[in-house]
């Protein structure tokens, strides 16, 4: 178990120094011709700034996706862990691909270079792994504060989808204008919606998406119950904080700032409250995890 949680801190703190080296490349280098040609006179300049725009996305999110992984099947065990990532990965991976050939449910948009292979030349592959990592990160945080509230386990059932697709989908609301609307874009809107490029839709097919992985995941965990990591929940808030973090960083560089707010007051708060109220439940068997993972260290 030692190795498993050095990994997991290992994956994350990678995840972490990817994104902001892509953070810097996206807003420092791009924008700054006489920098970039200054870059270029150096074969190790051209070198790092070629595998940044070739592979820094994709090393980014498959950094996450292992800290997640590693995090899930440590904590979670391998079904709890399998029973979320296979029908996250596959359901928002349907629903990538019926977008980008359709425009339902998200509206006519299309993925251009930089995040990976294509899967049928539409959808990277490395886009349904965020999918998987952010909004485990999202639901578990949910689950295990709800878990301390003295209400019906149907109702915390439904408050833990609904808050955790709600807080992915406040993900997206800093990532698309980013992603979408800076000078080197990572997808196009076909269409261009009303709300900083993006059509209303989106988040409505986000959300919907959301709530069917995690409604799946959840009727599966109900098979095999489990204990939920109630003070061991540091490593998926950081991926999510990251993540938002990483797109709310674009959208500032590129003057958007009403994104943020909103991703703020319905992601972030609702999860740390979450957070908090979880970590401060206190039981024997809590306990007793806080105890070994102390060991582990």
């Amino acid at each position: 178990m030692k190795q498993l949680f050095s990994a997991e801190r290992y994956f994350l703190i990678g995840h972490i120094l990817s994104m902001a080296f892509g953070l810097a490349g996206i807003i420092l280098v791009l924008p700054n011709p006489d920098f970039l040609a200054r870059l270029s006179q150096f074969e190790w300049g051209q070198t790092i700034f070629g595998w940044s725009m070739a592979g820094g996305g994709v090393a980014y999110m498959l950094l996450g996706t292992a800290a997640i992984s590693v995090y899930g099947y440590r904590t979670l065990g391998k079904w709890h862990l399998l029973s979320f990532m296979i029908p996250a990965i596959a359901l928002s991976l349907g629903s990538e691909l019926l977008g980008t050939s359709t425009g339902f449910p998200f509206g006519h948009y299309r993925y251009l270079s930089g995040l990976g292979y294509k899967i049928a030349g539409l959808v990277p592959f490395t886009i349904p792994l965020s999918w998987f990592y952010v909004g485990f990160s999202a639901y578990i945080i949910a689950r295990a504060g709800l878990a301390t509230i003295d209400i019906n386990e149907g109702w915390r059932q439904f408050g833990a989808i609904a808050i955790g697709a709600l807080c992915l989908t406040s993900w997206d609301f800093v990532l698309d204008p980013a992603m979408s609307q800076t000078a080197i874009p990572f997808w196009i809107w076909e269409q261009p919606g009303a709300f900083y490029g993006m059509p209303y839709q989106n988040f409505a097919g986000w959300l919907g998406t959301g709530i069917l992985f995690m409604t799946v995941a959840a009727y599966l965990w109900k098979i095999k119950p489990t204990s939920l990591p109630q003070n061991h929940l540091t490593l998926p808030l950081s991926i999510y904080l990251a993540n938002f973090a990483f797109g709310a960083i674009l959208s500032l560089a590129a003057g958007i700032y009403l994104p943020i707010s909103l991703g703020f007051i319905l992601g972030i708060l609702p999860l740390l409250i979450l957070y908090v109220m979880a970590s401060n439940r206190s039981t024997p068997q809590t306990k007793e995890l806080a105890t070994a993972s102390l060991r582990w260290e």
